[in-house]
């Protein structure tokens, strides 16, 4: 329910933003800037994370979420909105965003007993989060054509209970506050030496980087497929991101039928080889029929690459670091997408959005084949975690 009114938010504000300003630049510009303070403070909100208890931060974190939505709620019925607001607001949600989505990652092994369920949990999660992009988008076109736009940030507010609710009800083992260790910066630079100084973390981390910064992006372009390519309007537009979204939705709910963590390395060059070739093959295909099984794909891809990822950083992390290494995960899979819609727009007002996703696709694809280089060598030094922690038998 509460991520359902996140995604009426997420489509609410742009169309906002445009209303009001008809700027395609402020439209930009606000997206890049809610997305901007994730880049900057994950890092450090990863140290806060390992020392205060993710139990009660993650209470807070959504408290201060439904109210920001209900200002926004707020300043809209009394007609009081400006654009100076949504951004401040939205810059506001970023940083509450900073601290929430890495303690929120590092908080799902503190709800599943038994590691070998973490990778079922993990996909379970994405399926939730997927279903809910595929139907809050669609209910947020109807609310603002029916009622305006205040209803979806008052609809987005009052979602915040279901899952404050869910977590006051939670009976979790209390975490130990770490709050001995004083200086941030002796901290930070721990998390960044034990997050890039283990291999199998460190391109785990690059990987996602990578295909955050070239392949994410592909969502900026599809109006632009859309209109120019397919002949279409926003129904043509709300199709193909429809389908990127069942492709996710696919890819996870086969990894939550998964039942163990082992050969998921595998499967990150794999899931991300695919994500690559669905792009590069979408952005030379004419026709309307091909081109959603190619972004059915590629979504399928992309999911099943992020999820793996997260299910062996969480399983190989050790759990005193789990937040440092979850805000570096943060930083490379949310940090960077606003600089690859800033590059993917720059490209694409130069060489046409067909090659901006091909040369996408195919950086997608050299990072897919750089990591399965790797592949023997990350196996061989996660092996003995999972002897220890006993989901491999020695």
């Amino acid at each position: 329910m509460s991520l359902i009114g996140t995604w009426i938010q997420r489509i609410t504000i742009p169309w906002l933003v445009y209303r009001l300003t008809d700027s395609v630049f402020l439209l930009g510009f606000v997206g890049f800037a809610g997305q901007l303070p994730t880049f900057i403070l994950a890092p450090f909100t990863g140290v806060l994370i390992d020392r205060w208890n993710r139990y009660r931060i993650l209470i807070i974190t959504q408290v201060l979420s439904m109210v920001q939505a209900l200002i926004l709620a707020y300043l809209y019925f009394t007609g009081n909105i400006e654009i100076w607001n949504i951004l401040l607001l939205s810059i506001l949600l970023g940083c509450i965003n900073a601290l929430d989505t890495p303690a929120r990652q590092s908080f799902v092994i503190e709800m599943v007993d038994d590691k070998k369920d973490l990778g079922n949990a993990i996909a379970l999660n994405s399926s939730m989060v997927n279903g809910a992009r595929l139907v809050g988008p669609s209910v947020a076109g109807i609310l603002i054509a029916t009622l305006g736009e205040g209803v979806c940030f008052l609809i987005n507010g009052l979602s915040y209970i279901f899952v404050i609710w869910s977590l006051i009800m939670m009976k979790v083992k209390p975490q130990q506050p770490n709050i001995g260790k004083p200086d941030i910066l002796r901290e930070l630079k721990e998390g960044i030496k034990y997050t890039f100084g283990f291999m199998p973390i460190k391109s785990i981390i690059l990987l996602l980087a990578l295909i955050s910064l070239m392949g994410m992006p592909y969502t900026v372009l599809m109006p632009v497929f859309a209109r120019e390519f397919f002949h279409g309007g926003s129904h043509i537009y709300g199709f193909l991101m429809g389908a990127s979204g069942v492709g996710a939705l696919t890819g996870a709910i086969y990894l939550a039928s998964k039942r163990s963590v082992l050969g998921l390395e595998k499967m990150i060059p794999i899931a991300a080889g695919v994500f690559g070739i669905g792009l590069m093959a979408f952005s030379m295909s004419h026709f309307f029929a091909l081109s959603m099984i190619l972004i059915i794909a590629s979504g399928m891809g992309m999911m099943l690459q992020m999820a793996c990822s997260n299910t062996i950083l969480q399983t190989i992390t050790d759990n005193d670091k789990r937040g440092r290494v979850m805000s570096f995960y943060t930083m490379a899979f949310m940090g960077t997408a606003p600089f690859g819609s800033l590059l993917a727009g720059g490209l694409a007002s130069l060489v046409g959005a067909p090659y901006t996703l091909l040369i996408g696709g195919f950086f997608c694809v050299i990072g897919a084949i750089l990591f399965a280089g790797r592949l023997p060598k990350i196996k061989k030094l996660i092996n003995p975690i999972y002897i220890r922690l006993g989901i491999l038998q020695e």
